[in-house]
């Protein structure tokens, strides 16, 4: 029998429309799940979004305030999509007030903030669901598994990628993000901390790393009313950008492979070009995530000059099966998110954590922690 589950949202820019069109899709794909997501109530400070979320979506009550949700019986899920430095006291009051919570990443501002929430959801006995995404894709489900067979030898190296354009425009607005008190570690935050889990979830635990940062784009012009997304911004006050832009990483893991991880938020030409190379002494696995449904795989015994083939993920790979029939059908980036609802809803209805959890969270967190330490004394940093 299916139950049904009261979710709230609790921020709704984009990132909570996502979660929200995941909840709407849910059982389109995944119809054996034993929790049914009912959209009560969405929770947003800024006038009139909130309304305009319940008309859209069908969500039965709005508030202005988050702590109504922790307050409301008919809520037993909540999806937190409000600004980052918000994260901490949103997830530590919901998972006391035993709501289950998914929580976009980082899950605060520091691996402090990001424990705590932690902590909070292991004391209440609730489950908690981290929105590392990219992890979710089928194809690096699939790379995960050549890895871990054998298939390209032992793990020598790891280059990891995250560049994007959404920040490079110089009349991008001085939003939260870009401020240290709200917005934490920036492109650490926003990029790396997926560069973070993906290394974790490939090649196992990161021992040490060392890094370097920027800021590219000095100043900005603060908006004169409420923001969504990446808006721009003119004739407004400047004010200074106090996070990075950039970040470059060198890695040690405990296997002994190594790695480097780069990431930043103004790189023109770059829109979302992420991805990774795994690199073995017998091959190595491509993925980016722009081509999302395909490998690069290099294997054999011939070690130099060794072809480089291109293989599409299909159903047997990860939650491919879910979605599309056969191979090469493309799938999208919203498909990850209802893949994460999917996990959350499962974690749920099962008591068993699926998916990225608090602890994923936590040990991207300490990475970027580390980060910013190897930064600011120019030294390698032991995690």
């Amino acid at each position: 029998m299916v139950s049904t589950l009261g979710v709230a949202v609790v921020g709704f820019g984009w990132m909570g429309r996502v979660h929200t069109q995941a909840y709407a899709r849910v059982l389109h794909h995944f119809p054996h799940l034993a929790v049914r997501p009912e959209l009560v109530t969405v929770a947003e400070e800024v006038p009139g979004r909130a309304e305009e979320a319940a008309a859209q979506f069908g969500f039965t009550t709005t508030a202005r305030d988050w702590r109504e949700v922790a307050a409301d019986p008919r809520v037993q899920a909540v999806s937190i999509t409000a600004p980052n430095f918000l994260h901490r006291e949103i997830g530590v009051a919901m998972a006391e007030a035993g709501k289950h919570i998914w929580i976009e990443k980082p899950v605060g501002l520091t691996a402090e903030d990001a424990r705590a929430v932690a902590e909070a959801v292991s004391k209440a006995g609730v489950q908690g669901t981290v929105g590392f995404n990219y992890r979710n894709a089928p194809a690096v489900a699939a790379a995960r598994e050549i890895v871990a067979s054998g298939e390209i030898g032992t793990v020598t190296h790891v280059r990891i990628r995250l560049f994007s354009d959404y920040a490079a425009h110089p009349e991008g607005a001085l939003t939260w993000r870009y401020e240290r008190e709200r917005g934490g570690s920036g492109v650490l935050g926003d990029l790396a901390s997926h560069g973070a889990d993906l290394a974790r979830f490939l090649l196992g635990d990161i021992t040490a790393l060392t890094a370097d940062t920027a800021v590219f784009i000095p100043e900005r012009a603060r908006p004169t009313g409420a923001t969504a997304g990446h808006t721009r911004a003119t004739g407004g006050e400047l004010g200074p950008v106090e996070n990075e832009d950039y970040v470059g990483c060198l890695l040690r893991f405990a296997s002994g492979a190594r790695g480097v991880l780069e990431a930043c938020r103004v790189s023109v030409g770059e829109q979302n070009n992420y991805g990774f190379e795994v690199h073995g002494t017998k091959g190595a696995v491509f993925w980016d995530f722009r081509r999302m449904g395909e490998l690069g795989i290099s294997r054999g015994t011939a070690y130099q000059d060794q072809a480089v083939t291109t293989h599409y993920v299909g159903p047997g790979h990860g939650e491919y099966a879910a979605f599309q029939p056969g191979s090469a059908n493309s799938m999208g980036y919203d498909d990850l998110k209802v893949i994460e609802a999917h996990n959350f809803l499962r974690s749920i209805a099962e008591g068993t954590p699926h998916g990225a959890t608090l602890e994923d969270a936590v040990h991207s967190a300490t990475a970027l922690d580390a980060m910013s330490r190897s930064v600011e004394s120019g030294a390698w940093a032991n995690l």
